[in-house]
This record gives C-alpha cells, structure tokens and sequence, in this order.
C-alpha cells in the first residue's frame, strides 16, 4: 500500500510470503476447527438474525401504518439512531481489542451485549398516551432504537471479531463463516416469518408487543449460546500475545486508520454499504409491496420465507463454489443476479402471483452470497496488510458493522422518501387509507428500480477489489 498515495502496490516478497503462509495452515476446509464449539458460536447469529430482519422489516411499516407517523418523520426516527452507529460501532470496536489485549479475549463486552432483549421489546412497546402523538410515537421509537443499537453492537462486533482471533486460513475463515450463515439465515427466516404472523396487519400495538416478547425471548437463548461458543473456540483468557496496546487510538482515528492503510478492506467497505443498503431496504418495502402492490397483506410472511430460505441449501454451494471460483467472483455473480430479480419484481400483479415468488427466490439465492462472502473476506484483509493488522481486529471489525448499519438505516430512509414524495398516506391502527396513483408507484419503483440501481452500483465498485487475485497468485 502507497500510504501516500493510497494506491495499491504490487504485492511485496513478504506479503506474498505471507499470503502463502496463510494458505498453507488452511487446512482446505478449516476441519481442525471443534465442530462442537464452531456450532455453538454459529449459533450465537440465531439471535442476531431476529434483530438485524424484524426492526427492518417492520419498525417503518410500524410507524406509518399503525402509529399514524407520516413517512419523512418515520425516516427520520430509523435514520438518526443508526447514524449514531457511525461513530458507536468503531468505539465498540476499539474497545474491545483493548478487553483482548488486556485479557486475551472479548467475553466480557460480548456478555453485556446479552442485554438486547428488553430493549428490543421497548421499541414496539408505545404506551397508549404516547401513541395518541405521533411525533412523541416516533421519538419514543428513536430513542429506544439508539439503546437496542448500542447492546447490539456490544454482541456483534467482538463476535464478528472471532474467526480473526483465530489460527485459521483462507478457506477455513469461508467454512466458520458458512456455519455462521447458514444459522443466521435461520434467525433471519425464524424473525421475518413469524414477526409478521404475531404483529398481524398491523391492527393494534399490543399485537406488535407480543411478537417482540416472543423473539426476544428467543433472541437472548441464542446470545448466551453463542457467547460460549466464543469462549469454546479461542484460547484460555490472558493478556494477548503480540497485541499492541499504543495502536489504540480514539475511535474516529480507528476508523481513518485502518481505511487509510487497507485499500481492499477500503473498496470492501464502500461495496458493502450500497449491498447493505439494498437488502434493508427490500426488507422494508416487502410489507408495502405486499399490502398494496399484490393486494395480498399477509403475503408478506410467504415472500420474507422466499427472501431468506434458499440460503439454507445455497450457502453451502456458494462455499464450495468458492473453492473453484474464488469468493469474488462469486459475489460479483450474486450481485448481478440481484439486479435481475429486483427488476423482475417491477411485474407485480399484474404477472400474476408466481412469478414475485420466483424473483423473491432469486433474491434469496443472491443474499446468501452477498452475506458470505463480504463478510468471509474482512478476515482476509486484516490478515493480508502491511504489519500485524490482527492487534487491532475490533476496530476493522466496528468500521465494518458500522457500514453495515450505516446500510440499515439508508435503505428504509431511502425508501420512506420515497413514499413521502409519492405522497403515501400515513394511517394509524384500523384505518382504511386509500392511496394515490403516485403514491402505488412510489411503492413498486421504489422497492424494484431504485434496489436494482443500488446493487448495480455496488457490483461497480466490487470489481475493483484485487485481494483474491493475490491469494490465488500466492498458491
């Protein structure tokens, strides 16, 4: 890397010697792994796949459609907690590799993270004289979001930071990141098809109430799991090896850090944003497209189920693929098609049921593999940078959820403005709103063309990283 210039120059002797020293302790598939304690950590992303699917499923249709707040304001009440995550997400990043410097591990903040559950029953639990208003309705939500954000973030970075911590190589980091797809799409699956079942069409909070106390429920088990997972996988606590306590610097300085220093990890972060930003806000025009486009409001349960199963049985092909192919080109592949199954759902109705089904299932087969491997290939960057980069894990690992949070809030932001400029009509718990014309196709070109566009430009951008070329050269 030119720090000088932030190119990217060739690989040195020494990083293709290291590169190749990372290929050679792959065992090929990561077998040396304990398959017992890889399945407990995995499961750890049940949890998480319930709060990273329902509060983008269903806190903006919440807000619109049952609590009456008019869509620019109800952007605004998701957008704002997220941007704090800007800045939260490298602090919890840059704090947990201090726990790991000055204890070998990071349990202690991934445990407090354990807490997310109360906070996420909060964000639908609105007391009735807050619901009454609106704007009390979406600062009450606001506010509770940027809590359930911070206790998620205190779980999902330090976890997220595990296969980094440990010995594994090139292949191996794809198989523990397989294990832990596979068990997210459960979560994600188990979150987008029974949130809509409890929450119904929306008719009354306290149906809203009882879903987030049964996924919460369901949500804190997973976490515990995890938790010891985590602890299973790497070694006995103590003060790290290696771990360089004086590259801790404020959070912020984190962040330009390691984007100054890592150019893939650079262009891996800019991609993942536009990717993150597509899929949340499929997720949070899938109830709209549903209700209004298909006519069919508890279709959302059947589409969320297309959306997320194929990744069941797909995310182990996409593994072995990858094993031929590469991780980026298989993603470049994943990305393409969902542009195409994105513009395919512009039929609507009008195509009759089937064939929104077989797009969502496009889709579904496409976001296995855009959740593997981004997320498989930020152990590869740290791992491939000039110097000891694994001393400061937490902090590549809080940019990287920071970006995908960053994601989570610009999509639905995306999508309300463009209901609001449609001119969609905001409507609290049992009333029957008629919508505009302009309003209809806000809802279809905001949920097909504008995620198409997005995608589109995140296969741009991910065509510029080079970092499996040079694994490959390095073989």
């Amino acid at each position: 890397m030119n720090a000088a210039t932030g190119s990217e120059a060739p690989l040195p002797d020494d990083g293709a010697r290291a590169a190749r020293t990372d290929l050679a302790t792959d065992p090929g598939d990561g077998a040396e792994v304990p398959r017992p304690a890889l399945v407990r950590y995995a499961l750890g992303s049940a949890g998480m796949g319930v709060y990273v699917t329902v509060p983008g499923l269903l806190l903006l249709y919440f807000l619109t459609d049952t609590l009456g707040v008019t869509p620019w304001l109800a952007g605004l009440a998701l957008l704002v907690p997220k941007a704090a995550d800007i800045v939260l997400h490298p602090f919890v990043g840059s704090l947990s590799d201090r726990e790991r410097a000055r204890r070998g591990n990071r349990l202690r903040l991934l445990t407090a993270g354990c807490a997310l559950a109360p906070a996420f029953v909060a964000l639908f639990a609105v007391p009735g004289p807050v619901a009454d208003r609106p704007w009390a309705a979406a600062l009450w939500v606001a506010a509770w979001f940027v809590v359930a954000n911070a206790l998620f973030a205190a779980y999902q970075v330090p976890y997220l930071a595990t296969p980094t911590d440990m010995e594994i190589g090139y292949h191996g980091r794809t198989r523990v990141l397989s294990f832990r797809m596979v068990v997210l799409t459960v979560g994600i699956l188990v979150g987008g098809a029974l949130a809509p079942l409890l929450a119904g069409e929306g008719d009354s909070v306290g149906r809203y109430v009882v879903m987030a106390l049964a996924l919460g429920a369901f949500t804190v088990v997973f976490q515990y799991v995890g938790v010891g997972g985590v602890r299973d996988l790497l070694p006995a606590p103590g003060p790290a090896a290696g771990s360089a306590g004086d590259r801790h610097g404020p959070a912020l300085a984190q962040v330009r850090d390691v984007l100054r220093a890592n150019r893939p990890f650079r262009v891996l972060v800019s991609c993942y944003l536009l990717v993150s930003t597509t899929t949340h806000l499929v997720l949070a025009g899938l109830p709209y497209y549903a209700r209004h486009e298909l006519g069919r409001p508890g279709f959302t349960t059947v589409l969320m189920a297309a959306f997320v199963a194929p990744a069941l049985l797909t995310t182990p092909l996409w593994f072995r693929l990858s094993r031929s192919w590469g991780k980026q080109r298989c993603l470049l592949l994943c990305q393409g098609f969902f542009v195409a199954g994105a513009l395919g759902l512009a039929a609507g109705k009008a195509a009759g049921l089937l064939v929104p089904v077989l797009c969502t299932l496009v889709l579904g087969v496409c976001f296995a593999g855009l959740q593997l491997f981004p997320f498989s290939m930020v152990p590869d960057t740290v791992r491939a940078a000039d110097g000891d980069e694994t001393g400061r894990t937490g902090a590549y690992t809080g940019v990287w959820t920071a970006t995908e949070a960053t994601g989570a809030a610009a999509g639905p932001y995306l999508y309300s403005a463009a209901l609001a400029l449609g001119g969609y009509a905001a409507a609290r718990a049992g009333e029957e709103v008629t919508q505009t014309g302009g309003a209809h196709t806000a809802i279809l070109l905001g949920f097909t063309l504008l995620p198409a566009l997005l995608m589109a430009a995140a296969l741009a951008v991910q065509s510029r990283y080079r970092l499996d070329a040079r694994f490959a050269a390095s073989r």
